[in-house]
């Protein structure tokens, strides 16, 4: 006879439905997401929020470790593992001649991981794969004309669904693969108006629904230093794949006359099926576990946007609108401590000190300046009462972009809670 599931379960389960709704919702106000498929996010969740995200070769029993699928069958023989965390995001934005500052609250994702048997586990879960959050105003002068005003707004949340498994068809050896569903809508306008009424007015408004199936492939391989001591090799590969696109396109200029208006349809495409070309990606991961004490992992991590295509052909003309997509990559590496995770007496010496470090080049390029990001963690695990449960908290504070070549600088300052759950629902009650 099976354990029954705890209530606590349930209710978190409830929860993350509702929480699951909201990641179609998400909430970002950048002006970096005005390009491509808006602001990507990274594969770093959980209790590697605080480690720089480095997680390809972690290998953890009662965490997951959704950035490689190599890593479902490390869990528990009895385990049933589940994870679900939000962020808030204050960030500073400024250029040249102005500065804003905003705040951002979001889902990030929830998983969950059990094993089916001693040499496979698997695990799913839902995360946001982009948020697009802008709104940008341009106001310059032309001779004859006067004062043009350029107005271009965007929202909407891409997400992937995930499923995946993974195996140990030798000792040492792990290899995983999710199936991965991309799903949401971008939703993008632009207008230009000019001082005098006379003159026309344009608006163009454009749409973009995803909705296709990608894979990712993990590997991971132990070594054993020592008693309790490894050192876990990984990484992950996600070949390019065609993900369908549902677009639409409609322009108008209005002419206004008197009081009267004309309006003229310069363009209106329906939604019709096309193809977003997204890149191939590899990463690479070192990781050593000296268990229940030490744990430093290393990532490097690439994606080759420099090849992707939007609707058949290159999105951007690098000389013409001083933006190009091109390939992204990211290093970055932490550290986790526990000063004694079997302490009776102290509860500060069970905790989960972390700290971790970042270096990336987006897949942007502006004004002929790729966009760097630098960000450094801080954070801590916190073991629930008697249990193998965790409440795992990061605060980064980082710096994207730059104020050179008339571009936007943001120093940010992001706060993570991310709660891990754990619990025996696979074992048999024994009876006299």
């Amino acid at each position: 006879m099976l354990r029954k599931n705890n209530a606590l379960f349930v209710i978190i389960v409830l929860i993350t439905c509702g929480l699951s709704g909201f990641a179609q919702n998400n909430n970002t106000t950048s002006p970096f997401s005005r390009y491509g498929l808006g602001d990507l996010n990274h594969y770093g969740y959980g209790r590697t929020s605080a480690m720089g995200g480095a997680s390809l070769g972690s290998r953890h029993s009662v965490q997951i470790n959704s950035a490689n699928p190599a890593s479902y069958n490390a869990n528990d023989s009895l385990s049933f593992v589940f994870d679900f965390g939000l962020d808030g995001t204050l960030s500073k934005y400024k250029n040249s001649t102005d500065k804003m500052r905003v705040n951002d609250i979001n889902f990030r994702y929830f998983s969950l991981s059990w094993p089916v048997t001693k040499w496979l586990g698997a695990g799913m879960g839902i995360q946001p794969f982009s948020d697009m959050g802008y709104d940008v105003s341009v106001k310059e002068e032309l001779t004859g004309v006067g004062n043009v005003y350029h107005s271009y707004q965007g929202e909407g949340t891409t997400s992937k669904a995930f499923f995946g498994a993974s195996v140990s068809p030798v000792k040492g050896l792990s290899l995983g693969a999710n199936l991965n569903y991309i799903f949401g809508r971008l939703n993008q306008n632009t207008t230009i108006g000019f001082d005098a009424a006379d003159l026309f007015f344009i608006s163009k408004t454009e749409g973009t629904r995803l909705r296709d199936f990608t894979l990712t492939y993990g590997l991971q391989y132990d070594m054993k230093l020592k008693k309790d001591e490894y050192l876990t090799l990984g990484i992950t590969f996600e070949n390019q794949s065609n993900v369908t696109a549902l677009h639409r396109v409609f322009a108008e200029k209005i002419i206004t006359i008197n009081s009267s208006s004309l309006v003229d349809t310069l363009e209106n495409v329906p939604e019709s099926k096309s193809f977003i070309k997204l890149p191939s990606t590899f990463g690479i991961g070192l990781s050593y576990n000296k268990i229940n004490k030490l744990e430093i992992n290393a990532d490097y991590y690439h994606a080759g946007w420099s090849k992707t295509t939007f609707f058949g052909q290159k999105p951007y003309n690098a000389a013409t609108d001083n933006v190009e997509l091109v390939d992204m990559s990211r290093i970055s590496a932490g550290v986790e401590y526990i000063p004694e995770a079997m302490s009776i007496r102290s509860y500060m010496k069970r905790v989960k000190y972390r700290a971790g470090i970042h270096q990336g080049n987006s897949y942007l390029k502006l004004n002929g300046r790729q966009i760097k990001e630098f960000g450094v963690s801080v954070g801590a695990g916190f073991p629930f009462p008697k249990s193998k449960s965790t409440a795992n908290f990061a605060l980064e504070f980082g710096k994207q972009g730059t104020l050179a070549d008339q571009l936007v600088r943001n120093n940010y300052t992001k706060f993570s809670l991310y709660l891990n759950f754990y619990d025996y629902w696979f074992m048999k009650r024994k009876f006299d």
